[in-house]
C-alpha cells in the first residue's frame, strides 16, 4: 500500500510539473498591452481553460468579456487599460470598424456643446450594447462603414443621431446646412447616400 502509495504521489508530481511546463510556455506567448481570444492562446495550451483560471487568479490575464482576455501593461502610474481599438478589433475578429463618440460633433463647430459617456462602433458583425473590460460599447451594424474618421462622415453622423441629442435640433439643423458649404462635396454625397438616414439625405440634398 505504501509503495502504491509512493507511485501515485510521484505520478501527480509529474502531471503538476507538465501543467506547470505548459502554463509557462503559454505565458511566454503572452504580450503586456495586447488582446486574445480563447481560441487565440488555445493554440498554445493543453489546457486552456484550465490554464486561463489560473492566469487570471494570479492576475497575469484579466478577463474582459466571455472569451476576451487583456495581458495587463504596467506603467508608472499603474496598470494601462488595453488599447481601445486593439480591445475592439479582438472582440469584433475583425479590423472594418469605426469607432465615434458624439462628443467628437464639437469639433465640427455647428454649436453642439454638451458631453456624453458614449462609445459607438459602426462595424459589420455586431449589434447591440457590450460591456469590455470596464468599458461599454454600441455596437451599430452597417453595411457601409467609413475607413476613417472625416469631417464630412461626422457631419453626416450628426444629421443621423440629431433626435438623440440634448441639442437646440432646429439651430442644429440651420447650422449643418451652413457647414455643407465648407466640405468636400463629393465625399460629403457619398457618405450621405451610403450611411445617412431617409431624413438625413433629404437634408444634405436641399443643402448640397
Amino acid at each position: 500500500m505504501h509503495e502504491f502509495l509512493l507511485k501515485f504521489h510521484a505520478i501527480v508530481q509529474k502531471l503538476l510539473s507538465l501543467s506547470m511546463q505548459k502554463l509557462n510556455e503559454l505565458k511566454k506567448h503572452l504580450k503586456p498591452g495586447e488582446v486574445y481570444r480563447r481560441a487565440d492562446l488555445q493554440a498554445w495550451s493543453n489546457a486552456v481553460d484550465r490554464h486561463l483560471q489560473q492566469l487570471v487568479k494570479e492576475n497575469t490575464l484579466e478577463k474582459l468579456s466571455g472569451g476576451l482576455y487583456y495581458v495587463p501593461k504596467q506603467t508608472a502610474f499603474g496598470k494601462a487599460p488595453a488599447e481601445e481599438h486593439e480591445l475592439v478589433s479582438s472582440f469584433l475578429k475583425d479590423e472594418r470598424f469605426l469607432v465615434t463618440s458624439p462628443n467628437d460633433y464639437n469639433a465640427l463647430g455647428v454649436g453642439t456643446t454638451q458631453l456624453y459617456n458614449t462609445r459607438r462602433v459602426y462595424n459589420h458583425k455586431r449589434h447591440g450594447e457590450y460591456k469590455l473590460g470596464n468599458r461599454t460599447f454600441h455596437f451599430v451594424r452597417k453595411q457601409y462603414v467609413p475607413e476613417k474618421l472625416t469631417k464630412e462622415f461626422l457631419l453626416v453622423d450628426l444629421a443621423n443621431n440629431l433626435k438623440h441629442l440634448g441639442e437646440d435640433q432646429p439651430a442644429l439643423v440651420e447650422n449643418i446646412k451652413k457647414k455643407v458649404k465648407e466640405m468636400n462635396t463629393g465625399s460629403l454625397k457619398t457618405i450621405a447616400d451610403n450611411f445617412g438616414t431617409v431624413g438625413t439625405k433629404k437634408l444634405f440634398a436641399s443643402a448640397l
